[in-house]
């Protein structure tokens, strides 16, 4: 729990849902490769998910911690590549 403590995390439950995912995509603009950030939402981030994926392929992990039905908690990281470049076109 202490290493969780120490990642960029957002509760989106605290802000308006058309502001979510601008604030998200500004946080894992920021990561390194190799690290991390925690998310917490009211539902399944699945369509999050789905535009991350589709949007920058193979540029970030997802693990969910928690999957509700109340709460859901997800790690999301920025995957390190071998050529090291991220994959992400610079975001």
């Amino acid at each position: 729990m202490p290493e969780e403590q120490s990642k960029p995390a957002i509760d989106v439950r605290t802000i308006p849902p058309h502001e979510r995912h601008q604030r998200i995509f500004g946080m894992l603009g920021a990561l390194a490769p190799g690290s991390s950030m925690l998310i917490t939402s009211d539902h399944d981030p699945r369509p999050l998910r789905l535009q991350l994926e589709m949007n920058f392929p193979g540029s970030f992990g997802w693990d969910y911690l928690d999957q509700g039905p109340d709460v859901w908690r997800v790690e999301i990281g920025r995957l390190r590549h071998e050529d090291g470049e991220c994959g992400c076109g610079g975001h």
